[in-house]
């Protein structure tokens, strides 16, 4: 077994950011070939990954990002296990790196957003890589975009929840967007308009109102109207632009909005919580 200096185990440390005595080994292991060694420290961290599959990562951070002309966002999910993993800073600054690699490449979907390259690695491979530095399961579980004519991201303190809202048009409107960013962050809703919200739905919440009212013992010619006017209240309720609006309840969000514009209006919308 080959005898390695302090010099190359740092600089195997700040190419993967293992530990020390991990460096050490893999490096000792490839007899102080520092390509080996990288490859034992990646290899490692499958081993690991694999070995803590069947566990729960509910913790992490859910970050937002835009590019620099604002019309296209971004909101990206790295779980982890515990929430010690989720402060620290090098699994931040991971994450980061993840959304900034989305916002710069756009991929299509989660999975190809696991394929970009970052330095000759995947994704997928960086997030390996941090399970066998950390011991900790992690995955990156969500990735949502929108693109518009104005795109603006909220990040709520603790990054825990994030979310992107796109408009129609570019205004002078800072506070309008950012108001309106903090109802979807704030109120959960489920689509921009009723126009947008799935026919899938609109039947499961009409079967809702149908056996709430059912079972309340209401007469079945009543049944249908009833389900109809409980579907209308979730249309107020959850969708975006029918909601009231969190700071003036006398408007909803598309009368506040046109305060500022009359043909203002929000086309999409992302949004992700680790924990609602």
């Amino acid at each position: 077994m080959a005898q390695v200096t302090l010099e190359e185990i740092s600089k195997l440390r700040k190419a993967t950011g293992a530990g020390m005595m991990d460096c050490k080994k893999a490096l000792e292991e490839a007899n102080g070939d520092m390509e080996k060694a990288v490859d034992n420290i990646r290899k490692k961290g499958k081993l690991v990954a694999s070995k803590r599959a069947d566990r729960s990562a509910t913790e992490g951070v859910v970050l937002a990002g835009l590019s620099t002309d604002a019309k296209y966002g971004v909101v990206i999910a790295l779980n982890c296990e515990t929430d010690f993993v989720a402060k620290n800073q090098d699994f931040i600054d991971l994450a980061q790196i993840i959304l900034n690699s989305a916002v710069t490449n756009k991929p299509a979907n989660l999975e190809a957003l696991k394929q970009i390259k970052i330095n000759g690695r995947s994704v997928a491979e960086h997030v390996t890589e941090k399970v066998g530095i950390t011991g900790e399961k992690m995955d990156l579980s969500y990735f949502g975009s929108v693109s518009a004519e104005k795109v603006v991201a909220y990040i709520h303190p603790g990054n825990q929840l994030s979310c992107i809202v796109g408009f129609n048009k570019s205004i002078t409107a800072d506070q309008i967007y950012k108001d309106v960013a903090m109802q979807v962050a704030a109120m959960k809703a489920v689509a921009v308009d009723k126009d947008s919200v799935s026919a899938e739905t609109i039947e499961k919440e009409r079967n809702i109102g149908r056996e709430k009212a059912r079972l309340e013992g209401k007469p079945e010619n009543m049944i249908d109207k009833i389900a109809e006017g409980m579907l209308q209240k979730f249309f107020k309720e959850s969708t975006l632009m029918n909601q009231e609006f969190i700071k003036d309840s006398k408007k909803t969000v598309k009368q506040y909005i046109q305060t500022a514009d009359k043909d203002l209006t929000v086309i999409d919308f992302k949004r992700y919580a680790l924990k609602d």
